[in-house]
């Protein structure tokens, strides 16, 4: 059974940082995509960044600069480290880790920029 708990949210004002991070069991970790995705109050979840299992990011145009994803294989672990937060971060956060006909998510976590 596939299992992704998130830890690291919460409240922040402008400015600051916060480091998110997901841990998976119960799936070959390293041969996954890992992503991050968020989901403000009445939209719809988009995709924040993502690391290939060879180590390629990407990431949404307003978060670059701001945001680091990185992964570490050994410890079945992403991580998502937010500096220079804006209240427009607001959101739940998931991870989710792909490979072709399999797509898992965590349970979100909720960080919340104060101005």
């Amino acid at each position: 059974q596939v299992q992704l708990v998130e830890t690291g949210g919460g409240l922040v004002q402008a400015g600051g940082s916060l480091s998110l991070s997901c841990t998976a069991s119960g799936l070959i970790f390293s041969i996954h995509v890992a992503r991050w995705y968020s989901q403000a109050p009445g939209k719809q979840r988009e995709l924040v960044a993502l690391i290939t299992s060879g180590g390629t990011t990407t990431y949404q145009d307003s978060v670059k600069g701001r945001f680091t994803i990185s992964r570490d294989n050994a410890k079945n672990t992403v991580y998502l480290q937010m500096n220079s937060l804006k209240p427009e971060d607001t959101a739940v956060y998931y991870c989710n880790f792909f490979r072709p006909g399999r797509n898992y998510w965590g349970q979100g976590t909720q960080v919340t920029v104060s101005s």
